[in-house]
């Protein structure tokens, strides 16, 4: 078979490919972008977008459970035809799907974009469509897949995966999901608020992923308030007339549906990544830079959901740029790239948010920590959302703000508050510094501040000590 020589073989057409391939362009090298499977990234497709529609229709529905203590009648006659529901949530999603395909590979050509799956022959050569393509540089970014753990599978359409629900045109009277991190959290709470009976299953005592020990215990205790979740035990599933079975330790439930969110490995299966000579970890991934996305010192690099590590679209988007320019200029020592403070934010009601380093990263004897209930918090109680907590944590000597866990009402605002003053390495004086109105949300987060000042031994001054007030 002839092999065609381009400059840049881009394996997947998600976020991270896409981005991979506009630094191509930039540079005016020549590529061929290979896409197996749908098209449409997974946050517009089976991620992001449409379970956030999913949550907007739960919280509109789940406002009517407060109207009557506002003295607002005609609550109780509210109801969600569910048909309707789901609807909408499809058509918002081939909307955004649409939307990605039309502004990326809609216009390509065939010889540009291959609709087919990928393998590699070698490090640099491609087979795909019936071609093979010779590369100077290839970047994969194949994306991720949802775990169905194989004894699962023979019940068929009564166990699906996050790839599935958003396909269902009606919901079933009762599910489990099993698996309470962010993705199951998110679903378990929406679908619970639109009627279905729900049940949660984690085999650990954690949910949405929390390190810190006292945002664990608030967050389990207020999602157990929407639907019963069991931890600390491995789910196993059986036939129970037609509908499931799912036990754990002590827990029983029969239901009609099981939705599993038990994580995402990298979509690596029949790719080849063997033929690179490098070991591969026990999801089938090289070893590779985060810095440049290099894969050993080969011309080589990963992007996206396919490294494991950091799979939401923000982190997709930087490592397709940083792979796509490594790659157009290979030739050169690959540049090393400052990676992002990261952060993580789960839409969950209220938001459950990490931001910086996690409570199992700061070294407990140089930092300190602070603590405020939403509780306390005025613009909370007046929304009639005072639940939740917020946990910030310094650097004792330098008073440099480090991180943050918390579940807190309208919490992504927060996150992205921390998450830019971390990247700018402010520290809890500097920020105090920053303008914070009243009543806001953003209350919480200046009174865990003056908590931290006075703990830190940095002291910036305060903004009392530098206002200066004119002569009257």
């Amino acid at each position: 078979m002839k092999e065609r020589q381009v400059d840049i073989v881009i394996i997947g057409s998600g976020s991270a490919g896409l981005n991979a391939m506009a630094q191509a362009r930039q540079a005016g090298r020549s590529f061929v972008l290979i896409n197996g499977g749908m098209e449409g990234t997974t946050c517009a497709r089976i991620g992001c977008m449409p379970s956030k529609v999913m949550i907007h229709i739960a919280e509109e529905y789940y406002r009517r459970t407060h109207f009557g203590q506002y003295g607002i009648d005609g609550h109780d006659g509210l109801s969600l035809d569910l048909t309707e529901a789901m609807k909408h949530v499809q058509e918002l999603r081939d909307g955004f799907v649409q939307g990605v395909v039309s502004r990326s590979t809609a216009r390509m050509a065939d010889d540009v974009f291959i609709q087919d799956y990928a393998r590699l022959l070698e490090p640099t050569l491609v087979e795909a469509g019936g071609q093979r393509f010779r590369a100077r540089a290839v970047v994969v970014a194949t994306g991720s897949t949802p775990i169905l753990p194989a004894p699962w599978r023979q019940f068929g359409k009564r166990v699906i995966t996050t790839d599935e629900v958003f396909e269902l045109e009606d919901l079933p009277a009762s599910m489990v999901i099993i698996g309470m991190g962010t993705i199951g959290l998110e679903l378990g709470q929406s679908l619970s608020r639109m009627g279905v009976a729900i049940s949660g299953f984690d085999q650990v005592e954690r949910i949405a992923g929390i390190t810190d020990p006292e945002v664990n215990r608030c967050a389990i205790e207020l999602m157990r308030r929407e639907f019963p979740i069991h931890l600390g035990a491995t789910a196993t599933l059986s036939d129970a007339d037609g509908k499931l079975r799912v036990r754990a330790g002590e827990q029983e439930v029969v239901v009609d549906q099981v939705l599993s969110c038990i994580g995402r490995v990298p979509m690596v299966e029949g790719l080849g990544l063997e033929v690179l000579g490098l070991p591969l970890d026990a999801r089938g991934v090289p070893p590779f830079d985060p810095h440049t996305m290099q894969v050993g010192d080969l011309p080589v690099f990963l992007a996206g959901d396919v490294t494991g590590d950091r799979q939401v679209l923000h982190e997709a988007t930087d490592e397709g740029k940083i792979a796509g320019y490594n790659a157009a200029h290979v030739d050169q020592a690959p540049q090393r790239f400052h990676r992002k403070t990261a952060f993580y934010v789960n839409f969950c009601d209220p938001n459950i948010v990490a931001v910086g380093d996690r409570f199992d990263q700061i070294d407990s004897g140089r930092s300190e920590i602070a603590e405020v209930s939403f509780a306390t918090v005025g613009r909370a109680r007046a929304m009639g959302a005072a639940r939740g907590v917020l946990r910030l944590y310094a650097d004792r000597a330098s008073g440099r703000v480090l991180g943050s866990e918390m579940i807190a009402p309208r919490g992504e605002h927060l996150a992205h508050l921390l998450a830019w003053a971390i990247e700018q390495r402010m520290t809890v004086g500097d920020m105090l510094r920053m303008p914070f109105y009243h009543p806001v949300i953003e209350g919480a987060l200046k009174a865990a501040l003056s908590q931290l000042h006075a703990k830190v031994d940095a002291r910036n001054p305060g903004p009392i000590t530098e206002l200066v007030l004119a002569a009257g």
